[in-house]
């Protein structure tokens, strides 16, 4: 089992019974709930406008991503620091690719 670097709230287990309608709604409310107000926006925003469309193995590696730290999220999205390999996915890339910029206008 992986050990996970973030304090507070921990995702719980992918759960494979959970409805997709419930799981989407779940990630969206952890995205835009996460402690600090950076990862908050980052990814609310990303969760707003791409989570719907992912399939079900990006929704997979999204919500294992979840299970890390703000910071670390953050510091990979913005390229601060370097992507574990990982997490070096489709997804991070999808995350890495929008233009926070605009949505903080």
């Amino acid at each position: 089992m992986p050990s996970f670097d973030a304090p507070g709230f921990i995702e719980p287990e992918i759960d494979a019974d959970e409805p997709h309608d419930i799981r989407i709604k779940r990630l969206k409310f952890r995205s835009a709930h996460r402690g600090i107000k950076e990862a908050d926006i980052l990814l609310g925003h990303f969760a707003d406008t791409h989570i719907a469309g992912l399939t079900s193995e990006q929704l997979d590696r999204y919500e294992n991503l979840l299970r890390e730290s703000d910071g670390n999220i953050v510091a990979w999205i913005t390229k601060d620091k370097q992507v574990p390999d990982h997490l070096q996915h489709d997804v991070m890339e999808m995350l890495q690719a929008v233009d926070y910029l605009k949505i903080i206008k």
